[in-house]
Parts: structure tokens; sequence; C-alpha cells
């Protein structure tokens, strides 16, 4: 025969407590009943006892005492809830997550996207299929299908029917002979103004430029130049794009590799890079242009270089004029080709990574595992 239910035996804080609960009589009822029926059990009484005197199930009395039992006083504490939520089967479920997913145009609705009450209002309002829902349970079920308010974004595919062919011949020569293959494209417009910027500061005083409604001098453009092999990056400011700005660009990277190899130069479709007398020099030189795809300018390995100069040296500055912006630019420049990081040093760098790691699996006989 099981034993009967009873509350364990009482600290006498416990007991205390319980006694000023059930002699004040004020505050939650519901604490108030739980609190008779731990004394009551606490005192010997038997379950249905119990019950009679608080007029309660048996069954919610055992629920009350094993609660006890196992959390203490914080069971006496009522845990409010707004009742159970309705029941949407997963089918309703399902439909109102493509209803969110359509645009309300496609639906007959004379706007370009939902808001919670538009889309409750229009699950309502389905003749073959109506589901009635209140605007947090509608969040609730978007969010658990991790549908979320976005904003709209556009987007460019390319046209060119060479794509995957110029993208190939980039990746071919990028594999095949890195040393020999530059990039060259034109990063701006620079303008002389306060750049927002972000840096270390003490907490509530971030750094303050000056407003400037006045821009005067202009727009420049730095024409980039990147060697892949070496990882040097250099270029020069220019007023403007134009075919003999680009044609002086591209004399440069011959230039720096004076031996009279071919070279590869990546670049985009910018009419400016394409010009005949560009052409016309490339073929006398043995300089191949390999033209990134048009809207396909990701392609290109001086794009990546460029996030630098502008994180680094736009951002967070107050040039007074060009000249000065000219002249952090290629302070900077001459510091990151300084610190670039070579291919054989990082070659070396890997050699010496696989060797610890080899004599630390010979010494403890643990796997090698790749360092940090």
């Amino acid at each position: 025969m099981a034993d009967p239910v009873r509350v364990r035996r009482l600290s006498d804080q416990e007991g205390q407590l319980l006694l000023r609960i059930t002699r004040r009589g004020t505050g939650s009822p519901i604490r108030l009943r739980r609190a008779m029926v731990v004394l009551a059990s606490a005192g010997g009484n038997t379950v249905p006892a119990i019950a009679r005197l608080v007029q309660a199930d048996e069954d919610t009395i055992r629920q009350v005492i094993h609660r006890f039992n196992e959390m203490g006083m914080a069971s006496l504490d009522p845990r409010w809830a707004g009742g159970r939520p309705r029941q949407i089967s997963p089918d309703d479920q399902q439909f109102i997550v493509e209803t969110a997913n359509s645009r309300p145009e496609s639906l007959g609705r004379p706007f370009t996207r939902w808001s919670l009450r538009k889309l409750a209002d229009y699950l309502s309002s389905q003749p073959l299929r109506p589901i009635e829902i209140g605007r947090e349970r509608l969040r609730q079920i978007l969010h658990r299908h991790r549908i979320t308010f976005q904003r709209t974004k556009t987007w460019k595919e390319s046209n060119d029917p060479h794509r995957d062919t110029k993208l190939a011949r980039i990746e071919y020569v990028s594999s095949h002979f890195p040393q020999r293959v530059f990039a060259f494209d034109e990063f701006g417009p620079l303008v002389v103004r306060p750049q927002a910027g972000a840096g270390w500061a003490s907490a509530g005083h971030p750094r303050r430029l000056p407003a400037n409604y006045h821009k005067l001098h202009g727009v420049r453009q730095f024409h980039g130049c990147y060697s892949v092999g070496d990882d040097q990056l250099w270029g020069v400011v220019r007023r403007r794009k134009s075919a003999a700005n680009s044609l002086a660009a591209l004399k440069s990277i011959r230039r720096a590799r004076p031996d009279g190899a071919p070279i590869y130069v990546i670049l985009d479709n910018l009419s400016a890079h394409k010009g005949k007398k560009i052409r016309a020099w490339a073929a006398r030189n043995k300089v191949e242009l390999c033209f990134t795809p048009t809207y396909g300018s990701w392609a290109n390995p001086i794009e990546a270089q460029f996030g630098p100069l502008r994180t680094f040296v736009i951002a967070g500055s107050n040039h007074p004029n060009h000249p000065a912006l000219t002249g952090h630019l290629h302070r900077y420049l001459r510091w990151r080709n300084a610190n670039a990081r070579h291919p054989d040093v990082l070659a070396a760098q890997r050699r010496e990574r696989a060797r610890i790691r080899s004599e630390r699996q010979q010494r403890w006989g643990q796997p090698a595992t790749r360092a940090a």
C-alpha cells in the first residue's frame, strides 16, 4: 500500500511564514489557500480532510503538496497566465506563412507590404478559410518560422553573354600566373568634407567633427593599381576618369614588371578602359586586359583593397583640401605596403605551424590540431 501524500518536515522559518500568511488572511487568495493546505498537511491531516477544509479537489491538494516538497515557499505564488492559447492547426500556420511571404498586390490588396493589422484582417476575411487571430499571436507564429520585418533590397544580375568565359579567364590567370597578375580600378569620388566614422572614445563622449555645408573643392578620383602576387597597392589622385589617366595607370603597371614578360590586368568595363589607344598599347606591350563581366566588378581583386582605404583614410576624417587628403592617402599606402604579408612569408609561417603540429603529435600522441 502506498504511503499517504504528506508535506515534508517544515523548517522553523517556513512554519512561521505559513502561520503569518494564514493568520493575516490578506494578499492573494490563491497564496492563502495553498498555505492552508501545506499547514494542514504538516499538522497530520489527510488529503480528503484537507480537500473538505478548502473546498478543493483531492488531486489539486496532492499537486500543491508535491509542488511544495519540490519548490518550497515559491510554490505558493500563483503563476498568472492569459489562459491556454487558441490552437491553430499546422495547416493554418502554413497558410499564414505563405500569405506573409506573398506580396499584398498579388492578393488584391492595394499596398506593397503587410503590417500585422492588415495581415490579420486579410486572414479573417477569407471566405473559404477564415482565420481569426490576434496581432500578438500572429507575430509569435511569424517569429517561430523565422519571418522578420526586413528592408527591401535590389540586385543586378549580369547580362553579359560572355560572363562565364570572363570569370574563367580571371580565375585561370590568377591561379597560374599570380606574380604577373595586376588589377586596376578607380576609387571615389573623393570629397573634401567631414566624414562620419567610428573609433575608440570614452563612453558617452564620441569624437565630434564640425558640419560643413559648403563643398567648394570639387571631387577627385584615386586611380589604384594592385599587384596580386606581391600584395602591393599604389596609385595617383586625378581630377576625373579618362582614357588618358587610365593609360597612364596601365603604363605604371607595365613598369612594375620591366622584364618584358606578358602581364595580365583585371579591370572593369568602363568606357575609359577600352579605348583604341589603350588596346593598341596593350597589344604592343604584351598586356592582356581581362575585363570583368557586366555588373560583375566584384571579380576584380582590387575591390577588396579599397575597403581599408575607406575605413582608415576616409571615414572619420576632416581634411582641409585635396592635397592634404592625397598626402594622407599616400602615407597610408606606404605603411600598408611596408607591412604587407608577402606570400613567401605566409608559406614559411604555414610550414612552421605544420612542423609544430607534427612535433606535438609525436610527443604527446595527440591528433594534430590546427593552430589558431
